[in-house]
């Protein structure tokens, strides 16, 4: 039987991780199995432990790993600068708040599609997606406070970080209603999408 290169484990590692962020966020961390997890992801079931030693810790690498990539999109976002379609923190509303985020709840930013989740799990799960969270804000007061300048407003930290907190909370919220609904009320869905996007910076 041939040996498992470094490299063949490295992608296998992988596969585990993209799968289960797959279906931890569109099913939740309880409902997915470890054999039903290394079947999506390709592999045999007894293969998972030589990978993670618990499924708890799976879930934190990915909790860890999908804000990875939701904060670099952000930060790609706020680099830009101001352009056509608005300002920086206009586009992530729009995307965050927009259809195809919330008809794709498998992907996308971790903050709406594993907040029960973390809420129920151990504080090693709590706190990724607590830093995680962190990241948003951080990010969010920056901008917040970038604008104010641009403006010649006053603004201090503690008030942007404010405004961060109710900006990350309306935005979470309403995604979270609007996949809760968009199947047996689709208008009322889109208007949730439609009010967060037109409101949610006022």
């Amino acid at each position: 039987m041939p040996r498992i290169t470094k490299e063949d484990k490295a992608r296998n590692r992988q596969n585990i991780l993209e799968a289960a962020s797959r279906m931890f966020r569109s099913q939740g961390i309880d409902a997915v199995g470890i054999a039903d997890l290394m079947k999506e992801a390709g592999l045999t079931h007894g293969g998972f432990y030589n990978h993670f030693a618990s499924k708890n810790d799976l879930a934190v690498e990915v909790c860890s790993a999908s804000y990875t990539a939701s904060l670099e999109g952000l930060a790609r976002t706020i680099e830009d600068g101001p352009g056509q379609a608005g300002s920086p923190l206009e586009r992530v509303l729009a995307d965050y708040l927009s259809t195809a985020h919330r008809d794709a709840p498998d992907g996308g930013c971790p903050s709406a599609s594993l907040a029960t989740d973390a809420g129920r799990h151990d504080e090693a799960v709590q706190s990724a997606y607590a830093e995680g969270v962190e990241g948003y804000l951080t990010g969010f007061a920056a901008e917040f406070l970038r604008e104010a300048g641009d403006k010649g407003h006053d603004l201090d930290t503690a008030e942007a970080r404010h405004k961060a907190i109710r900006l990350l909370s309306e935005m979470v919220g309403a995604l979270m209603l609007a996949r809760a609904v968009r199947h047996v009320q689709p208008e009322l869905s889109d208007e949730i999408l439609h009010t967060g996007r037109n409101h949610a910076l006022d």
